[in-house]
């Protein structure tokens, strides 16, 4: 006799596939994909991420953050954005990557004389 399992948003099964395993058979396949949740809060005027989420698609997704990541209705926008379209710089590369700045002394504030006046800047 096969048990039907019911799995909840959050919860992880037996295996490693997590909420979107629903099988009976232990083996997923399908797995929802993993989407990146932005919020704009109602005084901020720019997105801050709030967190991930796995959803069948961008509907479900933002259906979601709204839940998940609103409850107390301090967002005023919901940005929602599948984790393989984003593409970051390599941390270890942080050094050639940032290295032309470190050229331009003039747009450090070290480069400027103050006058003995001037206390705090």
């Amino acid at each position: 006799m096969q048990m039907l399992r019911k799995y909840y948003y959050g919860d992880y099964g037996e295996g490693k596939n997590g909420a979107a395993d629903i099988s009976t058979s232990g083996k997923s396949n399908h797995e929802w994909p993993l989407w990146e949740v932005f919020i704009r809060s109602k005084q901020g005027l720019d997105h801050k991420h709030a967190g991930s989420l796995h959803a069948a698609d961008a509907t479900m997704a933002i259906e979601n953050a709204r839940d998940v990541y609103t409850r107390r209705m301090e967002g005023v926008s919901i940005w929602v954005v599948e984790s393989k379209h984003i593409h970051a710089s390599n941390p270890e590369e942080a050094a050639s990557l940032y290295d032309p700045a470190n050229d331009k002394v003039y747009r450090h504030p070290t480069f400027y004389d103050l006058p003995d006046e001037l206390k705090h800047m």
